[in-house]
C-alpha cells in the first residue's frame, strides 16, 4: 500500500511518526560527519530538501532527541552501531533565515534579532543552572530584538559557551537558508548595510568560536567570500558543480522510479523524466526536483509545481533589466538552444546589474540552468577563461520562463496576433518596405480592420494533426524544420508560435493554405499568390538587408586593401621623394584608413545612426 505523501512537511519527526512518504537520505549524516569539516556551506536550488535534511541532522545529534531510535529505525544510518551510540549526544543550535524577507534593513535586522531572542528563551533554564557568571546573566537578559550590533553579533557565540558549560560538549550549529536576507537586500537596495551586520555575526559564530564542534549552512547561492565570508578560511563549500553530497539533495532517477511504482504511476516514467529531470550536481546526472515529484505522485497531474513556489522576483528583474547580450542569450535558451559562458560560483550581488557572467552564475545556482559540458582546465591556454555550456534545466523550467515572458508582454500580445493575422489577410500596408530599416515591421502595419485573434492552442492542435498525417514523430518533424524537439512540443501545446518563414515552409510541406494553419482548420480556398508574395517579402526582408550590408562592407575593405598594397609597393621600391611620390604615399594610406573606418561603421550599424542624425538636423525624412 502506498504511503501518504505529505506536501510541504519539513519536520523530520512529523514525517517519521506518521509514516509519510520519505526517501532515505540519512547517509548524508554519515558522510558529513566522517568528512571532519569544521563548517560546511551547501548550496542547492529552492525546494530541494535542504530544510528537511537540516531537521534530520538536528534530530539525530540533538540531546533534545536523545533515545529517539524510533525516528531512525529502518533507515540506513541505523545499521551502524557507531551511529546508534552517537544519536542524541550533542547540544544543537538550529535556526533558519527562510522567512527573513523584509523590505528594509531595520526590519530585517529586527527580525534576525527576534530569532536570536527566541533561541535564548528556549534555553532560559541556563539562568538557573548556577553555571553563569553575573556578567553572563546581564548579557543573557540584554538579548532582545532591540539589542545593539555588538550584542547581536555575539549572540550565538555566547550561547555556544553557555551550552558547553551545561552539557560538557561542544555545540553543533545549523543555519538554514542563510542567503535569503541577502537576496532581499539586493532587490530592495540595502545590501551594504546587511553585509556588515551578517559578516560580524557569521565570523563570531563559525570562525572564532572555540565551543563549536561542527557547523552547516545551507542556501541557494554561494555569496562571495569578499562579502560576508572574508574571515571564514575554515569553510568547506559544496555547490551544484561539486561531487560531494550530490545525491543527498534531490531525488535520483532510481528513487523517482521506485516512488512512481509505489504510487501506481509506473507508466508515466518517460513523461516524468521530460518534465522534472535535468538537474546535474557534480558528475551526477538525472537528479530530479523533489518538490515536483512529491506533488506529482500525490496528484498525478503534470504541471509547473516547482516554478509556482516562488515569485522569482530576482530572476525576473535580472532578465527584464539585463543588457542586450543577456536578452539575446535568454532568447536562445527559450528556443531550446544552449549558450557558452564563463561561470563564477561566488555570487557578487553588486555585479549582477552589469555582469552577464554573474547573472548566468546565479541562474545556474538557482536551478534554472544546467551544465551540459565545460572546458577542462588542463586544456586551456594561458589567460583563457573556462567556458560552460548551459541549457534550461527541463520542460517545467521552460514553461516557467515562457509564462514570465508572457507576463511582461501581456499588454501587447493582442497587437502581435492581429499583426500577423492582418498581414496574411492582405490587409496590411507596408510603407516603404526596405527603406525604414530602423522601424520594426509591426509599426508599419495597418491593423485597423482587425477581425479576430489567433487561437494558438487550436493552431497547435492543427500542426500536430498535420504532423501525424505525415506519420512523423516530434523528433523527425523537428529535424525537418531545423528546430529542437521541445520547440515542436511548445508549438503543438500552443505555448509558442513558429516564425513566419517556418509557417510558410509548413504550408508548402503539408500542402495547405497558410491561413488554414493560422485558423487551425482546413478550408477549401488556397492562399492567393499576392498574399503569399507579401509574406515572403516580409520574411526575407531581414536577410536582404544583411546581404546588402555585407556587399557594402566588402567593397570598402577591398578598396582599403588595394590602397595598402599600393602604399606598401611604393615603400618597397624606395622611389625618390618627388611631389607625386609623396602625394601617392599620403593619399594611399589615407584611403586605406578611411575605407577601413567606413567599413567598420557600416558593420557595427553606426553609419545608419549617423545618417539618421544628419537627416534630423536637416529636418528631412528618408
Amino acid at each position: 500500500m502506498a504511503r501518504t505523501v505529505g506536501i510541504g512537511i519539513q519536520d523530520f519527526e512529523k514525517i517519521r511518526k506518521n509514516n509519510y512518504f520519505y526517501v532515505d537520505k540519512t547517509d548524508f549524516i554519515r558522510e558529513w560527519w566522517e568528512s571532519g569539516d569544521d563548517v560546511t556551506l551547501i548550496t542547492r536550488p529552492r525546494r530541494f530538501g535542504k530544510t528537511l535534511n537540516m531537521s534530520m541532522v538536528e534530530q539525530f545529534f540533538s540531546v533534545n532527541f536523545a533515545n529517539r531510535s524510533d525516528l531512525f529505525e529502518g533507515l540506513s544510518i541505523w545499521e551502524s552501531s557507531k551511529y546508534r551510540e552517537l544519536q542524541g549526544t550533542y547540544p544543537v543550535i538550529s535556526l533558519s533565515f527562510a522567512n527573513v524577507k523584509e523590505r528594509d534593513y531595520q526590519t530585517t535586522r529586527k527580525k534576525i534579532c527576534q530569532m536570536l531572542t527566541n533561541l535564548y528563551a528556549e534555553y532560559s533554564f541556563l539562568l538557573n543552572s548556577n553555571l553563569l557568571y553575573e556578567t553572563d546573566v546581564k548579557y543573557f537578559k540584554r538579548v532582545s530584538e532591540d539589542m545593539d550590533d555588538s550584542d547581536a553579533s555575539l549572540a550565538l557565540y555566547q550561547l555556544s559557551d553557555y551550552l558547553y558549560r551545561y552539557y560538557g560538549k561542544k555545540v553543533i550549529i545549523l543555519l538554514d537558508e542563510y542567503d535569503t536576507p541577502m537576496q532581499e537586500a539586493y532587490v530592495d537596495g540595502y545590501w551594504d548595510e546587511l553585509v556588515g551586520f551578517t559578516r560580524s555575526l557569521f565570523n563570531s559564530t563559525f570562525k572564532t568560536n572555540p565551543w563549536l564542534e561542527r557547523g552547516i549552512m545551507t542556501g541557494i547561492t554561494r555569496v562571495s567570500k569578499e562579502s560576508i565570508f572574508s574571515d571564514l578560511n575554515n569553510l568547506e563549500v559544496v555547490t551544484t558543480t561539486s561531487d560531494k553530497y550530490a545525491t543527498f539533495f534531490g531525488f535520483t532517477e532510481k528513487e523517482v522510479f521506485t516512488a512512481l511504482k509505489e504510487c501506481g504511476l509506473n507508466t508515466e516514467k518517460e513523461k516524468v523524466k521530460y518534465w522534472y529531470d535535468g538537474f546535474i550536481f557534480g558528475k551526477h546526472k538525472d537528479i530530479y526536483n523533489p518538490w515536483s515529484i512529491l506533488n506529482f505522485v500525490d496528484k498525478g497531474i503534470f504541471t509547473t509545481y516547482w516554478a509556482n513556489t516562488s515569485s522569482n522576483s530576482l530572476v525576473g528583474k535580472l532578465l527584464r533589466e539585463g543588457n542586450r547580450g543577456i536578452k539575446e542569450k535568454f532568447e536562445s535558451l527559450l528556443c531550446g538552444e544552449t549558450i557558452r559562458t564563463p561561470i563564477d560560483e561566488q555570487i557578487v550581488y553588486s555585479q549582477l546589474d552589469g555582469s552577464e557572467e554573474a547573472v548566468w552564475s546565479l541562474l545556474l545556482a538557482s536551478g534554472y540552468l544546467k551544465v551540459l559540458s565545460y572546458d577542462r582546465m588542463e586544456h586551456l591556454a594561458f589567460g583563457e577563461e573556462q567556458m560552460y555550456e548551459l541549457a534550461l534545466t527541463n520542460y517545467e523550467v521552460e514553461l516557467m520562463f515562457e509564462g514570465m515572458v508572457r507576463g511582461w508582454f501581456a499588454g501587447i500580445r493582442k497587437d502581435y496576433n492581429d499583426f500577423i493575422k492582418a498581414m496574411l489577410q492582405n490587409d496590411a500596408i507596408i510603407q516603404k518596405l526596405g527603406k525604414k530599416r530602423d522601424v520594426p515591421l509591426f509599426v508599419m502595419v495597418d491593423t485597423s480592420r482587425r477581425s479576430h485573434i489567433m487561437d494558438q492552442t487550436k493552431i497547435g492542435s492543427f500542426i500536430k494533426e498535420l504532423r501525424k498525417e505525415k506519420e512523423l514523430t516530434q523528433e523527425q518533424f523537428a529535424e525537418k524544420f531545423h528546430v529542437a524537439r521541445r520547440t515542436v512540443s511548445r508549438w503543438e501545446t500552443g505555448n509558442n508560435m513558429p516564425d513566419i518563414d517556418i509557417l510558410i515552409e509548413m504550408s508548402d510541406y503539408f500542402e495547405v493554405d497558410l491561413r488554414e494553419i493560422l485558423d487551425g482548420e482546413r478550408k477549401n480556398k488556397k492562399m492567393d499568390s499576392e498574399t503569399k508574395e507579401t509574406v515572403l517579402k516580409v520574411a526575407e526582408y531581414g536577410n536582404e538587408n544583411k546581404k546588402k550590408m555585407t556587399r557594402i562592407v566588402l567593397i570598402y575593405f577591398v578598396i582599403g586593401i588595394i590602397a595598402l598594397i599600393i602604399h606598401t609597393t611604393a615603400e618597397f621600391m624606395d622611389l625618390n621623394g618627388t611631389f607625386w611620390t609623396g602625394f601617392l604615399d599620403g593619399s594611399t594610406i589615407g584611403i586605406a584608413l578611411g575605407a577601413m573606418i567606413l567599413g567598420i561603421l557600416f558593420l557595427t550599424g553606426r553609419m545608419a545612426k549617423i545618417r539618421a542624425f544628419k537627416m534630423r538636423l536637416l529636418g528631412r525624412e528618408e
